[in-house]
């Protein structure tokens, strides 16, 4: 398919007044992504970026700080007067900066983030097949109330008559049960020349888009209609409760993507697993699991309940047991990880390592094999290999303004309750004596103690013990 003459428009102005919030519409979350996010990586799959419109209104500058980095260009809607309106606004777009127009323009909304390429693929086929003005992307939900409705020429017939409004069918009529998705395959020239004869003489006062279907028709233009598989995928959100919706399709349809790359995963129904995670196959998630943002995981891992892993790169065979909460960590290869772990950002764990009960660590490379199992703080650390990190141990790395950095060698042995004092070099083959202090680098293959030395006095709890009275 050639897609070089197709520009796409997405509608992302509006304010979405029934959400209840003051976030754009377009800016909410499925999936672990924003709304628009979800539709421009739809819309990349037929046209570059640089041709991608994205149209901006209410609060455009948050709108168009969020999705910059994907290189789509904007208009601006000032007033949101109708999606008739938003198309008038692209063509002065093109006017004013001297691009130019593509051959046919796909219309997509910022709102609809189940859309599938296969599914605009399909949109664009039968637009260039049928030769037709205007391509009109259908569904037949369960219940079309609210949704504009198309009406075909015959029941049989890919051509349409016109879309009517659910605000503007008369009392006690029903109406089609196929309805407008409010994607769109237009030719551009046909689009363009009917734009300033749209009227808002309607029940919103609005500019509809659908009326250019009206205008074609009565041209002589055809106007023609493709029904998508799955309605999921044409569904806007225009309250939270149907955004939730939404997430809970994306997310149980991300997990039947890996189940169907060999991921096993235990009640998928209660994990929460972004579109964007990627699992490799005989790896084995547990209930209650939370997989976020571009987080990788690879092949024969064990991921036990109620672990949440954000932004993470996990080798191959890595355990991750119950309660770990990883951010933006790397774990090597048959690391093994909790219960109740916390890596937090720029934790290292190497091959074979392990990171226990109630360990945290931030900035942190743990070397081969080492371990530290239980009650540990490592922040602002290198460790070797082989290393020991006994529990209650802590790298006291801020003096109240900076953060320095703690250097553990290879085979050291840090006794319980240490703390080491950064910055400090502990060198390989050493031995930190438990409950120690530590100020002073220390060399290789030293002992380290830096603790008082025990006082007893036999008898003196005896004489000194408070007499009670009765």
């Amino acid at each position: 398919m050639n897609t070089t003459n197709f520009g796409i428009v997405i509608m992302a102005a509006g304010k979405g007044t029934r959400l209840k919030s003051k976030r754009p519409k377009v800016l909410h979350e499925i999936g672990g992504k924003a709304l628009l996010l979800h539709v421009i990586a739809a819309a990349r799959t037929i046209a570059e970026p640089a041709n991608i419109y994205c149209i901006i209104g209410h609060e455009a500058d948050k709108v168009r700080s969020a999705v910059a980095s994907t290189g789509v260009q904007f208009v601006l809607q000032a007033e949101q007067l109708g999606t008739g309106h938003a198309l008038q606004q692209v063509k002065s777009h093109f006017t004013s900066t001297g691009q130019t127009v593509p051959k046919h323009l796909m219309v997509l909304s910022g709102d609809v983030p189940l859309i599938r390429p296969e599914t605009l693929k399909a949109l664009v086929d039968t637009h260039l097949a049928e030769q037709a003005a205007m391509t009109i992307l259908t569904a037949v939900p369960s219940n079309p109330h609210g949704y504009g409705r198309v009406n075909r020429a015959t029941a049989d017939s890919p051509d349409v008559s016109g879309i009517t409004e659910q605000k503007d069918l008369p009392p006690g009529d029903p109406g089609s049960p196929e309805i407008n998705s409010g994607i769109y395959c237009f030719e551009t020239a046909a689009l363009f020349d009917n734009l300033a004869k749209l009227s808002n003489q309607n029940a919103s006062g609005e500019f509809y888009l659908t009326d250019v279907a009206h205008l074609l028709v009565s041209q002589g233009q055809r106007v023609v209609a493709v029904k998508a598989d799955h309605i999921d995928e044409v569904l806007g959100a225009n309250t939270i409760a149907e955004m939730m919706h939404l997430d809970a399709a994306m997310r149980l349809a991300t997990a039947r993507r890996l189940m169907a790359s060999g991921v096993t995963i235990f009640r998928p129904e209660t994990t929460v697993i972004d579109a964007e995670v990627e699992v490799g196959p005989d790896t084995t998630i547990e209930p209650y699991v939370q997989l976020l943002g571009a987080t990788r995981i690879g092949s024969d891992c064990l991921i036990r309940s109620f672990s949440v892993i954000q932004a993470s790169t996990l080798a191959d065979n890595v355990t991750v047991r119950n309660g770990c909460i990883l951010d933006t960590a790397t774990v090597a290869n048959a690391a093994i990880l909790g219960p109740y772990a916390h890596l937090r950002p720029g934790s290292d764990i190497g091959e074979q390592a392990h990171v226990g009960n109630f360990v945290e660590t931030k900035k942190v490379r743990l070397g081969k094999g080492s371990k530290a199992n239980h009650l540990t703080y490592l922040g602002d650390a290198v460790v070797g290999a082989g290393t020991n990190i006994g529990a209650g141990v802590i790298t006291a790395n801020y003096d109240g303004a900076n953060k320095h950095l703690t250097t553990i060698g290879d085979r050291v042995f840090v006794g319980s309750d240490s703390t080491l004092v950064a910055p400090i070099t502990i060198g390989d083959d050493t031995l930190i004596a438990a409950g120690s202090t530590l100020t002073d680098s220390v060399p290789a293959d030293a002992l380290a103690i830096a603790r008082t030395r025990q006082s007893t006095k036999p008898g003196w709890a005896k004489l000194h013990r408070p007499i009670k009275k009765t």
